[in-house]
């Protein structure tokens, strides 16, 4: 039996749970069933994400105490994943004793051997709110191309990455006022000291997804620099210890104590269960030495791989913690194709799915989709409908209804003593090895296959024999037995290989087989001469007046919720891009007017003097190749986009820059600050088609 702790990304305690952050705890729920199933000891943690300035400027508005705001949060979190059966075992918050305890534990460690040091930072400063600006809370105007209303990291017009400092008529979005240069002292962990250790860890032992531990080789490219672990207050988190008297007001930056929330949630479950038959020893997870016997995963979003995977085992290691198992991420969702949308309707908040359809719907179509690929997901609303009504409603609990008639009139729920078709029963029970398989490696949407192909073998099964024709004939009673015995075996099978998906369908099916355990192990003892129980539903089919419905009522909830700071969630891949709908609207004539074509990269060097730029050759397919810059530096080398296929907007206005005329845009994705990816066409693509 292994020993297992599983955590999911830490939700930010200043919004509401949507769609988008479900395909997270929903995935790890399964992941984490799925090994209890088969025999481990899992335990599963998490907590609010709750500090922060957001947080503290978000009570400030509310009129309450950061204390109270989070506690309301918390509670709001905690009823929206009980409704989709996310079975915690402990749920906490970052704002307590054991995570104050573990982040001032760390920080000591990484001090004392040398990790820690301090240099003069120069930020912008609101005079009025009399805090330093975060990016987010400053915009003016673009120091490349003039455009106006930018943020204070990058510019959405030309796509240039700069620093706040470095905008031009710059303005507090908390207070309008024009901020003002202020030097403070900063606390920073020595990230590179930490290199080789990381590219070590970084590629060993399955720690990581291949094209995680790939991206993060462009970290390493372009070389580590320290980290920025302080904030001056006013600030809601905790305070650094042992600083200096004539700085007392420093406090941890929010990511370092974020992850900590992990081991402060494990160990405010270890002090709960002392002294119990299901007790649990913190240090038998986390001491270094103990790294071999028990394993620590984490499941986390796409964009905050680098701090899951560089800073937080750096951090560890630096303490002489135990770093993870694993680290896996995954990617978006998408409803419809697109990214979720208020003005659409399909940016649903959890409880607003909750009130018009059953969390196991979604929890079925997600499993459909997942795998161990970090990879988008598309809720497509008619597929949801058409997959869960097929496959749960039309195959899987359709063997129940049709056969279990029989075994109760005509039987009193007596099922064979003998099973008529032990071959076909033994083949299903074999491919539950397949499916145990695809669960332990998060191939979901493999397992929900191999499952579907066992309840079509079970309906082939039933449509051949035709019990209802044969209970017409006289001298069939038996076979009408066997045959109905058989289709309820192959239902009791699937309900084993679906319940990490199905908790509440699985178990009101245990009522009905009249049997207590579902675990992996008991589909090889077949019920026979078993009685069950009166048949009753166990789940309706969706309809499409409840799609809609829900559609409608999303458009209606978030258009009465003024949460702008609320909703941004910087703590978990499937918020960053989804929770902020832009406020001004360009109609489908403005974007229509938008020209991209493909593009041949001739040529991409550095730019002299320029920290965030590259300078692409394109080949468009004009009589000559245009100039283009692009604030991507950071994230590429030339030589690793020369001679792809690229999307070029060729119809923007030409800029004139200080280091020459850019003559168009290429096209990437991402979050400037994290990672940008440019969006490649395959070789087949032919350049100067136009895209629509």
């Amino acid at each position: 039996m292994r020993e297992i702790l599983v955590t999911s990304a830490l939700p930010y305690a200043n919004g509401y749970i949507h769609l988008g952050h479900l395909v997270e705890y929903i995935q790890t729920d399964i992941w984490v069933r799925s090994l209890k199933a088969q025999g481990h000891q899992v335990t599963y943690v998490c907590a609010d994400d709750a500090h922060g300035t957001a947080i503290m400027l978000k009570a400030e508005d509310n009129g309450v105490t950061p204390e109270e705001q989070i506690a309301s949060v918390k509670a709001s979190h905690e009823a929206d994943f009980d409704k989709f059966l996310i079975d915690f075992d402990n749920y906490h918050t970052t704002h307590s004793e054991e995570n104050k305890h573990f982040s001032e534990l760390i920080y000591r460690r990484l001090n004392n051997a040398g990790h820690i040091s301090t240099k003069d930072v120069e930020q912008l400063f609101d005079p009025e709110k009399q805090l330093f600006l975060a990016d987010r809370f400053v915009k003016g105007e673009c120091p490349e191309c003039d455009a106006a209303d930018q943020y204070g990291d990058n510019c959405e017009v030309c796509g240039t990455t700069y620093d706040a400092t470095e905008l031009k008529n710059p303005y507090s979005t908390l207070s309008d006022a024009t901020p003002v240069l202020r030097t403070s002292k900063h606390y920073f962990f020595d990230l590179p000291e930490f290199e080789q250790f990381l590219k070590s860890w970084t590629r060993s032992d399955n720690r990581l997804q291949v094209s995680v531990a790939n991206k993060l080789q462009e970290w390493f490219d372009a070389g580590l620099t320290s980290w920025d672990i302080s904030r001056d207050a006013p600030y809601f988190g905790f305070q650094i210890p042992d600083t200096s008297s004539d700085e007392p007001d420093k406090y941890f930056y929010v990511w370092l104590d974020a992850p900590v929330g992990y081991m402060a949630s494990f160990k405010n479950l270890c002090d709960k269960r002392a002294g119990t038959e299901n007790a649990l020893d913190f240090d038998r997870y986390w001491a270094q030495e103990n790294e071999n016997k028990t394993e620590v995963y984490h499941i986390i979003g796409k964009d905050i791989v680098y701090f899951h995977a560089l800073f937080w085992p750096a951090m560890l290691s630096g303490s002489e913690l135990r770093t993870p198992t694993g680290v896996f991420a995954h990617g978006f969702l998408m409803v419809n194709g697109e990214k979720m949308s208020k003005s659409r309707g399909t940016f649903i908040k959890a409880e607003t799915y909750a009130k018009h359809l059953h969390p196991e719907y979604l929890r079925y179509y997600f499993a459909s989709k997942l795998s161990d690929k970090v990879e988008d997901i598309n809720l497509d609303l008619e597929d949801f409908m058409q997959k869960v009504n097929s496959d749960l409603v039309g195959k899987v609990v359709n063997i129940a209804s049709r056969s279990a008639g029989f075994i109760v009139k005509k039987y009193d729920g007596m099922l064979s003593e003998v099973c008529a078709e032990p071959k076909l029963l033994e083949d299903i029970t074999k491919t539950g090895d397949e499916i145990a398989a695809a669960y332990e490696n998060r191939e979901f949407s493999l397992a929900m296959r191999l499952i579907m192909q066992c309840a079509d073998k079970a309906n082939e099964y039933i449509d051949g024999k035709k019990p209802w024709a044969l209970a017409k004939q006289e001298g069939t009673e038996q076979e009408v037995q066997d045959v109905c015995s058989v289709a309820i075996n192959i239902f009791r099978q699937l309900m084993v290989y679906l319940a990490p998906v199905l908790p509440e369908l699985t178990a009101n099916a245990k009522d009905f087989l009249n049997i207590d355990d579902l675990s992996f192990s008991s589909r090889n003892q077949w019920l026979l001469g078993h009685k069950i129980n009166k048949f009753k539903p166990l789940m309706q089919r969706i309809e499409e007046k409840d799609l809609a419905a829900m559609v409608e009522d999303s458009k209606a909830s978030l258009a009465q919720t003024d949460t702008p700071a609320a909703n941004a969630n910087t703590k978990s891949a499937t918020t960053t891009d989804n929770d902020a709908e832009p406020t001004d609207y360009i109609s489908i004539d403005d974007f229509s007017k938008v020209e991209m074509k493909v593009a041949h990269v001739v040529a991409c060097n550095h730019v002299e003097g320029a920290d965030k730029l590259l300078q692409f050759t394109l080949d468009v397919g004009e009589e000559k190749p245009r100039n283009v810059f692009s604030g991507i530096r950071k994230f590429y080398e030339p030589e690793q986009l020369v001679d792809k296929k690229v999307v070029c907007v060729t119809n923007l206005a030409p800029r004139k820059m200080k280091f020459g005329v850019s003559e168009g845009m290429v096209l990437s994705t991402g979050d400037p600050k994290t990672g940008l990816t440019v969006v490649t066409l395959p070789d087949a693509c032919v350049v100067g088609d136009v895209l629509a």
